[in-house]
């Protein structure tokens, strides 16, 4: 029996992370195999999608939030995780986020799938990204209160950042930190002020 063709898709825009390390998270350039710097990973992780598509299925414009509770190491899988979908998304973008956010779509965020051992929920919400000069805003009503800022570099135009890396969502990182950052859904209750954050463009793809 041939094997199942997996879906055609590819979304570009910008990813904005912050967790429950110090800055900053080792995990990137280890690439999951450090442990993180409290010995679990509690996140929230937002997409902005400024071009996307799946299977045909226009995703521009719309933007997805994600709750990750990591027991150990990254790389060690075991993760938990829930979805947020952007409210202004029809069954077949719902369905299509789903997809390539369960990794169940495989290509770049087909690592999801091999990580996440237990989804807790999905649910369309109004996810809001939004930048204010360097700062990424972040919101889901009665969830989520996220803002983090780039964390100066030496050179007044630049920030920190770590390039040409072999992280999965982008070889080229923000490092950032949290502001006003708290999360509460499904028994969680966490804040990330002053924790390690990160900012990225990609393009993922299958």
């Amino acid at each position: 029996m041939a094997a199942k063709k997996k879906p055609d898709w590819s979304i570009k825009g910008e990813l904005a992370l912050n967790c429950s390390c110090d800055v900053f998270c080792p995990c990137v350039v280890s690439l999951g195999q450090h442990p993180p710097t409290e010995g679990y990973c509690h996140a929230w992780m937002a997409v902005r999608i400024d071009e996307g598509s799946h299977e045909g299925v226009d995703l521009s414009g719309l933007n997805v939030a994600l709750l990750l509770d990591i027991p150990g190491k990254m790389g060690d899988g075991d993760w938990k995780a829930a979805a947020y979908i952007d409210k202004r998304s029809d069954d077949a973008q719902y369905d299509a986020l789903i997809s390539i956010f369960s990794g169940q779509s495989g290509g770049t965020s087909g690592v999801l799938k091999l990580l996440v051992s237990t989804f807790l929920g999905a649910r369309r919400e109004e996810v809001t990204y939004e930048v204010k000069d360097k700062v990424r805003i972040v919101g889901v009503p009665k969830v989520l209160t996220g803002a983090i800022e780039p964390i100066p570099g030496g050179s007044p135009d630049e920030d920190v950042k770590i390039v040409n890396s072999q992280y999965w969502m982008g070889p080229d990182v923000t490092l950032a930190r949290g502001l006003k950052s708290r999360i509460r859904d499904f028994g969680r209750v966490w804040s990330f002020e002053g924790k390690s954050a990160e900012i990225l463009d990609i393009h993922w793809h299958s």
